[in-house]
């Protein structure tokens, strides 16, 4: 079963008063929060302006009884969350009116900067405008995922959906084992960089495709996909599971090692290369391996410098600067231009571990 059709003429305020029952999270949804302020705010000034809104879609249980609903909500969305974020956080105060806000209806108001209370305090008329508003939510009826998960990228397919949040809308056994593996405390405590586009789920299937396969592999997009499909197919169920709990216990010791948002997991291109070096190294002291990480950054950024063109340098001085510069660690940041390609990830660890057993033999010196 799969019927689009209009849902019935809901004011804003209706809507807002049915929010408990929207499921704004569903599995395949992006992340919330994505809008700007700014953009956020200009949601709300086309609404009070009786702009033209894009349609919204949402998954409707009140006509069909289906697991689909695990939450038991009325609604779940498909397509609009970040508007029904910002008309809700409206309401609640959490947004205001941009500042160069026009009301085209009487231009003489001075309305920038004013929140839902303000309106309805001085200026009701116009908080009536907003309460009345209705915006076209379009009902879909269906008690197939599949559909509901097609709907979604398709209608995305215009917009700059990541990798990552296309993946998490496919089916099959890895967007789950993905998602559970994001959710570990080293993703949601350990790293630095952002993840409203999904860059934990991108950083931890790169880590599932590892395992799966059991060695340093291409981690481009086109392999991440790839997995997705292996994993509709019953076979590769068993083994994908093993390789998620490998991942998972490798990431609980990487949870012991990295500090809260560490500077050392700033960006997602060096966490298979670390985790690739704590799966090597089980029963490294945690401390040490930190440490080793901390000097290898400082030897690299060191080397760097050496490396940078100086015209001012006496020819001895140059000579002399030809022989403190390490080659492995200049190779390994040419191999980091290509951070997801196989043969730099072997490279870069290959490099990773012998300066561990230097660090090791003759402590903290290359």
């Amino acid at each position: 079963m799969f019927v689009v059709q209009q849902h019935q003429n809901r004011t804003l305020s209706w809507w807002y008063q049915e929010r408990s029952n929207i499921d704004l999270e569903p599995t395949y949804q992006r992340q919330g929060r994505l809008w700007s302020d700014a953009d956020r705010a200009f949601l709300i000034d086309s609404i009070l302006n009786e702009f033209d809104i894009p349609k919204i879609y949402v998954a409707d249980f009140t006509y069909i009884n289906t697991p689909l609903n695990a939450k038991k909500k009325r609604y779940s969305i498909i397509d609009g969350r970040q508007r029904f974020e910002s008309v809700f956080d409206f309401f609640d105060g959490n947004l205001v009116l941009n500042q160069d806000f026009e009301y085209t209806k009487d231009p003489s108001l001075r309305l920038g900067g004013l929140g839902y209370v303000d309106l309805q305090n001085n200026h009701p008329e116009i908080a009536r405008v907003f309460d009345n508003s209705n915006l076209t939510i379009m009902s879909v009826i269906t008690d197939e995922e599949p559909k509901i998960n097609e709907l979604f990228i398709r209608l995305n397919r215009s917009k700059p959906l990541t990798g990552s949040e296309v993946r998490n809308a496919m089916l099959g056994i890895v967007p789950e084992l993905i998602r559970k593996l994001a959710q570990h405390v080293f993703y949601q405590t350990r790293i630095r960089f952002q993840t409203r586009r999904g860059q934990a789920l991108n950083s931890a299937a790169k880590m599932l495709l590892i395992e799966y396969g059991n060695k340093l592999t291409d981690t481009k997009k086109i392999s991440l996909d790839n997995l997705v499909v292996e994993g509709r197919k019953k076979q590769n169920r068993q083994a994908l599971k093993d390789a998620f709990s490998k991942v998972f216990q490798i990431l609980d010791i990487m949870a012991g090692i990295f500090i809260k948002k560490d500077p050392l997991l700033r960006s997602q291109g060096p966490i298979p290369l670390y985790y690739w070096l704590v799966r090597s190294e089980p029963g490294r002291n945690k401390k040490m391996i930190r440490e080793f990480l901390v000097h290898f950054e400082q030897a690299r950024a060191q080397n760097r410098d050496l490396l940078r063109i100086d015209f001012d340098i006496s020819e001895e001085g140059f000579t002399q600067r030809l022989k403190e510069i390490d080659q492995t660690l200049a190779l390994y940041d040419l191999y980091d231009r290509s951070t997801n390609d196989q043969q730099s990830l072997e490279g870069r660890s290959s490099i990773l571990q012998e300066h561990l057993r230097g660090y090791l033999k003759l402590g903290k010196r290359f």
